[in-house]
């Protein structure tokens, strides 16, 4: 019964207490497991052997119990022969076996009730291992989410460090830097070309007059517009004259002239 009672306390330790205190719980716990799993094997070994004690007590009692009934047998026999001095002889075996049996039968009842006690408290001990195994996983549960929320917090911490946001800010102040002077040398780089602004002004008017153009032939092939109204190809600006103000004039009164009447 020794063995019942170390598992017992075995079992029934503190195993939160040993967490707190242990380099690495799960590896206790499943070594915890280990050591009662091999004690049980063991009390089952005990059982076992007790129960074949009782098994052989039985079987003495049983063949005492035969042998004195045989005996009885005997002696009657011998009575029914009218021969006393043997049925005397034949009852003082039975009564032998007699005692024998009772001594027998005594020894094999007790043994049976140990052994009906060593089978409850098996089956007991098998319960709460079977227990510590479900409180194994639900601690080791618990360990994994104690560790992965004290990660989460480390993260969090490292987070709140005001040296990482201050990164932060310098690389957007040196982004913000890079694209101020971007569009500074964009901007100086039109200032300097400021001459090519007369051509493409001209550019501009020109792709104007194209699309007026291109617009009044539309209307004159769908017959929206009189005959006598139909557009003319506007011609090229040249400038012919040496000074700038008779060639704009005079340029005038030409586009004026060609220009069709609305």
């Amino acid at each position: 019964m020794g063995i019942f009672s170390r598992l017992g306390s075995l079992i029934k330790s503190n195993i939160n207490d040993m967490i707190s205190k242990a380099e690495d719980p799960e590896k206790m716990l499943n070594q915890v497991l280990v050591d009662m799993k091999q004690q049980l094997v063991e009390a089952k070994k005990q059982v076992a052997v007790a129960i074949a004690d009782e098994k052989r007590l039985k079987k003495q009692y049983e063949d005492e119990a035969a042998k004195a009934k045989d005996w009885e047998r005997k002696a009657m026999m011998a009575v029914r022969a009218n021969d006393d001095d043997l049925a005397r002889e034949a009852l003082a075996r039975k009564s032998e076996h007699d005692e024998a049996a009772a001594t027998m039968e005594k020894q094999w009842l007790m043994q049976k009730d140990a052994v009906d006690k060593l089978k409850d408290s098996l089956r007991g001990l098998n319960a709460k291992i079977e227990e510590a195994k479900r409180k194994k996983n639900i601690l080791i549960a618990r360990k994994k989410r104690a560790e992965a929320q004290k990660t989460i917090h480390e993260t969090m911490s490292g987070l709140s460090d005001t040296s990482a946001f201050e990164t932060f800010d310098r690389m957007a102040a040196k982004i913000d830097q890079l694209e101020a002077e971007a569009e500074a040398g964009a901007e100086v780089a039109g200032e300097l070309t400021g001459g090519d602004n007369l051509e493409q002004r001209f550019k501009q008017l020109e792709a104007g007059a194209g699309s007026d153009q291109a617009l009044l032939e539309l209307k004159a092939k769908m017959g929206m517009l009189p005959e006598h109204k139909e557009a003319k190809a506007l011609p090229e600006a040249k400038e012919t004259a040496p000074q700038v103000d008779e060639a704009l004039e005079a340029l005038k009164a030409k586009v004026a002239a060609e220009e069709p009447a609305e």
